[in-house]
């Protein structure tokens, strides 16, 4: 019984080798890799970075023109009744006339400039009492809805950590896939000389008769911007 099982087999497959190669029309398409432009990569790359932002408690405002961001934050102080908003220096952004902008519209202006070492605890309490902070992040992370910004005297941590509303500016190109392509992008020497925060939603605790609470260790709000410059 065994033996004339084997026998079966080895005839089944002497009729497949005797058959010879499918026909070409059983054969499966070939995979064709289409190429996929910059400009779509960049968008397909802040579409997710918006995704998961809004996934993790944040707010999203859009992909914008650099001629759109100033008009944009200036609403949104107003949407947060924001009356002293603090500052940090831009990166490509004109946070000068976007202070100018706040200006007009009766916000109070922090700007975090490099103090003395006596001055800087003066400094860190006036952010403190933001409404807002402002900061161009220096990368978003569209995995994890992350943003990264390296930390300098003149864009101190505290600008993403004490006002209890936090926004962030990042250009397009500084959307990065993953926390990886942002360490790779700093270098290993960046990465050592640097204090790099990441800022993943709200800040939130359940140490409070364990109920998510939002804002006790940092900002109770987080908001982005996505820059596309026109002419790209």
């Amino acid at each position: 019984m065994i033996v004339a099982e084997i026998h079966k087999i080895i005839a089944s497959v002497k009729d497949a080798l005797g058959a010879g190669p499918r026909s070409a029309s059983h054969a499966p398409a070939p995979s064709i890799a289409v190429p996929v432009s910059p400009s779509a990569r960049r968008a397909e790359l802040a579409s997710t970075f918006a995704r998961e932002l809004e996934a993790v408690g944040g707010n999203f405002l859009g992909i914008l023109t650099p001629a759109e961001v100033t008009n944009r934050i200036v609403t949104l102080a107003g949407e947060l009744g924001a009356m002293t908003v603090a500052l940090g220096r831009g990166l490509m952004s004109d946070m000068d006339a976007i202070g100018e902008a706040l200006e007009r519209a009766d916000c109070r202006i922090v700007r975090t400039i490099p103090v003395a070492d006596t001055e800087r605890a003066a400094m860190r309490e006036q952010v403190a009492n933001a409404d807002l902070g402002i900061v161009e992040a220096d990368f978003a992370i569209a995995s994890t809805g992350t943003l990264a910004v390296v930390s300098t005297r003149d864009r101190p941590s505290s600008l993403t950590l004490l006002p209890p509303a936090s926004l962030a500016i990042v250009q397009i190109d500084r959307v990065m896939a993953n926390l990886a392509a942002v360490l790779a992008e700093l270098g290993p020497g960046g990465v050592a000389a640097n204090r790099l925060t990441l800022v993943t939603g709200p800040s939130r605790t359940a140490d409070i008769e364990k109920r998510i609470v939002l804002g006790v260790h940092g900002p109770k709000s987080i908001h982005a911007i996505v820059v596309w410059p026109g002419d790209d």
